[in-house]
This record gives C-alpha cells, structure tokens and sequence, in this order.
C-alpha cells in the first residue's frame, strides 16, 4: 500500500460523505466535510466535519453517529472498495482553531 492510495482512499471518503450529508442532512445547521484520515489497513476511517453555526454542533455529531449505518450503506453502493473500513465521525477542531486564527488576523 502506497502513500499515494491511502490519500485517494482518504479523499474518496471524504467526498462520497459530503454527498451523504448533502442529501441526508435537515439543513438546520451547515454540516461541511474537511477531510477524511483511513487507517494504513484500510480498516477504520474518521471523518471530520465543521458545522456553523457551532450551536448546533451537539445536534449535528448526533446525527453524524446515528447515521453511521446507512453512510455505510451509501457509500458502499457509491464507491468501490474491497473492505468497507469502519467509519466514525468526528468534529474538525483543527479546522475550527485555523477559522478563530483567520478571524483574529483580519480584526488586527
């Protein structure tokens, strides 16, 4: 397994997860995917998510682990892969820490 497969795998995930949400998602909050992490087996995958506005995070990582099933479910049908690894969501606190970091900068 290459560095190069494991990034596509990663970036497969990533999007066919933003299609889920995109369909899935009440749109009471904006639920945006960042990027996906697969383990160097393939067997478990993290996905990390922002969602805005932050309130509305505890409801959105709700959703997220509730809908774990038929993500699996989506993405099995949406893309090819041997072994389906083992998904969980998780929020993006890098992500939010870079945005607070923007917003400081342009304030100064």
């Amino acid at each position: 397994m290459t560095e190069h497969r494991k990034i596509q795998v990663s970036e497969m995930i990533a999007h066919t997860a933003a299609e889920f949400i995109e369909r899935e998602s009440n749109r009471q909050s904006l639920i945006t995917i960042t990027r996906a992490d697969v383990s160097t087996d393939f067997k478990k995958a993290s996905i990390f998510f922002t969602v805005f506005p932050e309130s509305e995070e505890a409801h959105a990582i709700e959703f997220m682990k509730r809908n774990r099933k038929n993500f699996r479910e989506y993405f099995k049908k949406h893309a090819r892969m041997k072994t389906l690894p083992r998904f969980d969501f998780e929020i993006d606190t890098g992500e939010k820490h870079r945005l607070h970091v923007d917003t400081i900068s342009k304030n100064t």
